[in-house]
């Protein structure tokens, strides 16, 4: 099914340096007076969550994710404490709307931007902002229009005769009219590149980039294909991100 995949939190935590770096930037967009309650849609491993919590000192931060084993990593770099569940964005129903919803790297791998929409904004108090970021329209074209080939030959092409890609990278004026449909008061929405050269690129590509396309494999193949795709792709690896920033008020 198109936007389900499978984390391995602990490795996520790991490498996803890059990926905190893009979210603190997206989190110095969301201004905080100090006493709100705030929405993490997509906390992943928490590290933008524990950032944000730390300029929360008289407020509350709800963090969820869909996948189990980020919410457990989540716990355990924020502790006990930590208010973090696992929930489908889709399905997200909250016992009081929020102040605001911040989110990092999520979003495109959602299908039913429509419906997400609609479901943050259900989450929002009038007035209240949603302020995120994630992968948008040309997102890591080249990288994997290097990998891509491999998906035809042999011994990889059997295992992705029906792959169906599982994210889904929008422009900025579809997204924002999108966000409109579903009852925002206002959008602004602007693409961004943003190139990474990350420092585990095997990990990095395998855990996050490539994910999708290795968890198709069966185990005794996942590190030939990464040898391949790293040989494919040539020296330095750098991931052509392009970013799709929404600042949207409710």
């Amino acid at each position: 099914m198109p936007g389900v995949r499978e984390w391995d939190g602990a490795s996520y935590d790991r490498i996803s340096g890059p990926m905190e770096a893009l979210g603190r930037a997206v989190l110095a967009r969301l201004e905080l007076a100090g006493d709100e309650v705030v929405l993490d849609a997509g906390c992943g491993s928490g590290r933008i969550t524990q950032a944000l919590i730390e300029q929360l000192p008289r407020g509350r931060v709800i963090g969820v994710d869909q996948s189990p084993s980020m919410v457990d990593a989540a716990r355990q770099r924020l502790g006990p404490e930590a208010d973090v569940r696992v929930v489908d964005l889709l399905e997200l129903e909250l016992e009081e709307p929020v102040d605001a919803i911040l989110s990092t790297a999520t979003f495109h791998w959602i299908a039913d931007h429509d419906r997400l929409f609609a479901r943050l904004r259900a989450a929002l108090r009038p007035g209240g902002r949603l302020v995120a970021q994630c992968g948008g329209e040309g997102n890591i074209d080249i990288l994997r229009g290097k990998v891509a080939p491999l998906l035809s030959r042999e011994p990889y092409a059997e295992h992705f005769v029906d792959w169906r890609p599982p994210w889904n990278y929008a422009g900025a004026e579809p997204t924002r009219e999108r966000l409109l449909a579903a009852g925002f008061a206002s959008a602004e929405c602007w693409l961004e590149p943003a190139p990474r050269e990350p420092e585990h690129p095997r990990e990095f590509l395998a855990t996050i980039v490539l994910g999708p396309h290795v968890q198709r494999l069966p185990d005794d193949l996942r590190e030939r294909f990464m040898d391949d795709a790293l040989q494919a792709i040539g020296e330095p690896v750098v991931v052509d991100y392009v970013r799709l920033n929404i600042d949207a008020v409710a």
